[in-house]
């Protein structure tokens, strides 16, 4: 298209057309120009007024246009790109909105169904009640109830499992889109055009359930395809396997899966399930749950995702309880995690998502799956796994676990994988934390490393990664400058998981070496600093890695896991203390000071959370006594640290309770345990010990080993238990961490409460008292017998301040 001049009508004017410019006028430019003019713009969108001039003078297209013109038309493009950005964002807005229009106008529809439900059966229950009545003077009237008879099924062959499909396929859509459960709004995540879906969990219904509904601008058959690989986005997945699978009638696909979801708390007694005590890790019942997926007008798909499970919360112990009787922790774990997920890989494949240092998405999410699932490995620490406990006799504070036959394996190239000569060795521990809030503490842990880690111990575990190489213990000294430098790597959609790699700065005090980088690099995800996501787990988890940070590096993950519980309404102000002996947050730079009101206070009186800590390192054969020695100490001193730091970091003013400071092994269990033996003998004038076994670490040895079960509970208005020999931990089967929620009154039954009440005062006053024959009652609900109960007070070294009353059951057993 020819460019369009305007002239001025003059008899006396020429004809050249550029002599009569008009720099004012509209111009119109032809394909060519437009063409340079964009090459310019996609390099530099607002160039200079020297650039623009030297983009007339080398392109002579443009030598007849004025530099005015040339930098209108670049502020129109301006514009004409942001319109388009912004027409583009609102009908991706309206696209949302419209698919969220959808959804809550079909939970409209199920809700009107669930109201007419109700009112059927109200109804119904009217009638049946007036009929109860009216034949209850009817001596004729016989009622007969009959239950329906249900064909036997047989999983084995094709008929079988697609009666059993069916089955499953209708109750789960009657989750899905129908009224069989009741769900309400999951607490925290508020439906909107910005959030991720509508996350609901169940009111009222057998076990826990989960449902999320939202859109994602993937095909149905992408979103079903990456959903069915488990072990991607649900990281407690050890194993997926397809027994059998065969096409069904309406061109599906009938599959028979078997999937094992693993999660183990820590103890003493052994390193994972065996073959015989397999049975007991099988706690769980997964009911109908799936995935409905639809194709969205204008492109895109809504899906609903159901998690149904029964996870037989009566066969923990009632610490942990909670954790099995949550929708909101299901939601997090799984429902909300798939959600996510899809919507993760939709967005990455859009190139919305952009990741520093040049890595590919893919490669950045298998990093952070192998960090966690290499913790989960060292947490679980399985037989099957090729882990096995080093010494434990169940009266360490610290575990130790041995892996001989681990591999750090990559996961493009297995000739690279690291195979050391001894193996891995992971130190594990685990504690309750009350009054600290989990997202709080790990936002302090990832942000002043310093506080609670050693840069030795980091710089021997990245030694180590090095071609296999050991340098423990003939490390060169390294001083950690205390620079600590964070370098993101890409984060979830939503924040709630990041990924990065940290920098610590070190240096050596060879002075031969003063000159050398002794740097250390660690991989690491952090996770759970949300402090509104409600049942959501808080984590750390970190890896060495070399510093040119390859695709395929191997890692040993170590870290912290910090899971919630569900808060107690029978708590009481007798479970805190008042003493602080540190600053709040602002001393530690955690976060922006706040004010909290005495409401805030009381909110978080009953927050309890367990945290499991677990480091691993690699060894040698001839080294694995000292390395062993090396990580108990470590992982105490990180203990010691955690105490310090968590009542810091308490609001308001409440001093947190951290436990189990009593825990066998530690200096504290020592020094009770002599306070309970000198007791017993200043009060009942007997030996609770033989005299050979006082001396010493022995005597705490020889107490936990002790035949009858010894317990000790605090002096409080509702004494709680501190401490339990392995005895009394049998009787009450219970743990070490579960312990210190239990009351002393909730082990007695009624004649042994009323017994312990009428002898309380003769306790307290001389010290001791013999209680009678009775029945207590463990946490699982069984009943044990005992012939005779001693109770005393447990005096400090000066003998006359109570530290805590003791009880022996004698000669106790199952009844």
């Amino acid at each position: 298209m020819a460019m369009a001049l305007a002239q001025h009508r003059d008899s006396s004017s020429g004809s050249s057309i550029n002599k009569h410019l008009d720099a004012g006028k509209y111009v119109r430019y032809t394909a060519e120009q437009v063409e340079a003019l964009e090459r310019v713009y996609a390099e530099c969108p607002k160039p200079s007024s020297l650039r623009r001039q030297q983009l007339i003078r080398e392109c002579p297209i443009l030598s007849h246009i004025e530099p005015k013109q040339i930098k209108v038309w670049f502020q129109n493009r301006r514009c004409r790109e942001k319109q388009r950005k912004e027409s583009s964002r609102l009908q991706t807005v309206n696209r949302k909105l419209t698919a969220m229009n959808k959804l809550l106008m079909e939970e409209n529809d199920r809700l009107q169904k669930q109201v007419s439900q109700l009112v059927c059966e109200n109804g119904y229950m009217r009638q049946q009640l007036h009929t109860v009545n009216a034949s209850a003077t009817d001596a004729s009237c016989d009622s007969v109830v009959t239950t329906p008879q249900h064909s036997l099924r047989d999983a084995n062959n094709p008929a079988g499992l697609l009666s059993i499909a069916e089955e499953t396929l209708a109750e789960f859509l009657s989750k899905a889109t129908g009224t069989a459960v009741d769900w309400v709004q999951m607490p925290g995540m508020k439906p909107g055009p910005d959030s991720v879906g509508i996350f609901a969990i169940s009111q009222s219904c057998s076990g826990v359930a989960a449902r999320a509904c939202g859109l994602v601008s993937l095909e149905p058959t992408k979103i079903a395809e990456i959903l069915k690989d488990r072990p991607s986005w649900f990281r407690d997945c050890r194993n997926l396997e397809v027994f059998t699978m065969f096409p069904a009638g309406n061109g599906g696909t009938i599959e028979l899966v078997y999937t094992q979801v693993c999660e183990r708390s820590l103890s003493g007694s052994g390193a994972g399930p065996s073959a015989a005590a397999a049975a007991q890790f099988v706690r769980a019942e997964v009911l109908p749950s799936g995935y409905l997926i639809r194709p969205c007008e204008g492109g895109g798909s809504i899906i609903h995702i159901v998690d149904h499970l029964n996870l037989e919360a009566w066969s923990v112990p009632e610490v942990l309880r909670s954790l099995y009787e949550s929708s909101k922790v299901i939601a997090q774990k799984m429902t909300i995690a798939a959600l996510r997920y899809v919507r993760q890989i939709a967005q990455e494949t859009s190139g919305e998502v952009v990741y520093s240092l040049g890595r590919q998405p893919a490669v950045l999410r298998t990093f952070s799956q192998r960090l966690s699932r290499g913790f989960n490995d060292a947490i679980n620490g399985f037989n099957d796994d090729g882990w096995s406990i080093m010494n434990c006799d169940g009266t360490e504070d610290v575990i130790i676990a041995v892996n001989s036959s681990k591999r750090l394996s990559s996961t493009s190239n297995p000739a690279n994988a690291l195979s050391f000569l001894g193996g891995v060795l992971c130190a594990k521990a685990s504690m309750l934390l009350q009054n600290v809030p989990p997202a709080v503490l790990v936002r302090f842990l990832r942000e002043h490393r310093s506080e609670w880690a050693d840069f030795n111990v980091d710089a021997y575990s990245a030694a180590s990664l090095k071609a296999g190489t050991y340098a423990y213990p003939g490390m060169r000294p390294t001083r950690f400058t205390g620079s600590q430098i964070i370098m993101p790597l890409g984060h979830t959609i939503e924040n709630e998981e990041l990924l990065e790699v940290i920098r610590l700065e070190g240096h050596s005090l060879v002075q031969e070496d003063a000159f050398l980088s002794r740097d250390v690099h660690l991989l690491q995800i952090c996770c759970g600093i949300d402090e509104n996501a409600v049942g959501a787990c808080s984590e750390l988890v970190f890896a060495p890695i070399d510093e040119m940070f390859p695709d395929d590096a191997p890692l040993l993950p170590s870290g912290f896991r910090i899971i919630p519980l569900e808060s107690k309404p029978s708590d009481t102000q007798d479970s805190l203390t008042t003493n602080r002996t540190l600053d709040l947050t602002s001393s530690l730079e955690v976060g922006p000071a706040t004010n909290h009101s005495a409401g805030d206070a009381l909110s978080c009186q009953n927050t309890r959370s367990v945290l499991t800590i677990a480091f691993q390192f690699p060894f040698d054969s001839n080294l694995q006594d000292n390395v062993a020695n090396m990580a108990r100490q470590y992982v105490r001193s990180v203990i010691s640290s955690f105490q310090r730091v968590a009542m810091a970091i308490s609001p308001s003013g409440l001093s947190p309770a951290v436990g189990p400071k009593l825990s066998p092994g530690s200096p504290e269990a020592l020094t009770l345990a002599h306070w309970i033996c000198q007791s017993y003998s200043y009060h009942l004038g007997a030996e609770l010990l033989r005299s050979e076994s006082l001396g010493g670490d022995s005597i705490l040895k020889n107490l936990w080993h002790h035949q009858d079960a010894i317990l000790c509970c605090s002096v409080k208005s509702l004494p709680v238990f501190i401490f339990a020999n392995q005895a009394g931990l049998d009787m009450l089967e219970t743990t070490l961490v579960a312990l210190q929620d239990i009351t002393l009154d909730k082990i007695f039954d009624e004649s042994g409460r009323k017994g312990l009440c009428s002898d309380f005062a003769k306790l307290m006053q001389e010290g001791f008292a013999y209680l009678p024959a009775g029945i207590c009652m463990s946490t699982m609900g069984r009943h044990a017998s005992y012939e005779q109960a001693v109770a005393w007070k447990v005096l400090e070294a000066d003998e006359s301040t109570v530290h805590c009353l003791a009880f022996s059951f004698v000669n106790w057993s199952f009844v």
